[in-house]
């Protein structure tokens, strides 16, 4: 009988490498450039649903880098003078500050929408 050569399959798909600087191809991701405010679309949401009653400001549609957005988070909330979040995309401010964060929001340049309520 023949020996069988080995492939990568029977290494489980593995690959290693002595480059320090290898990146494996589907972990290259490009960095995305944070548009302008004027060139955004946001949206200021009010919603009370699933936070058992209580009130938050919700801002959709930032599009940019991460560090942008919570960057933009600490300063609302700052100016607000109330808690909140940044999780998925979206701002969470707690309470309904929703003229008072698009106000904030304009006069930096953004584009924002009243959506709801």
């Amino acid at each position: 009988m023949a020996k069988k050569k080995m492939g990568l399959e029977d290494l489980g798909g593995m690959v290693f490498s002595t480059n320090s600087d290898f990146v494996p191809d589907g972990e290259q991701e490009q960095e995305q450039e944070t548009p302008s405010p004027h060139a955004q679309n946001l949206e200021a949401h009010f919603s009370s649903k699933g936070r058992g009653g209580k009130t938050v400001t919700v801002i959709k549609g930032f599009e940019g880098r991460e560090e942008d957005l919570i960057s933009l988070g600490k300063d609302l909330k700052k100016k607000c003078g109330v808690g909140g979040s940044v999780k998925d995309g979206e701002i969470i401010i707690q309470g309904d500050v929703r003229e008072k964060v698009m106000q904030l929001l304009k006069e930096q340049g953004y584009r924002v929408k009243r959506v709801g309520g």
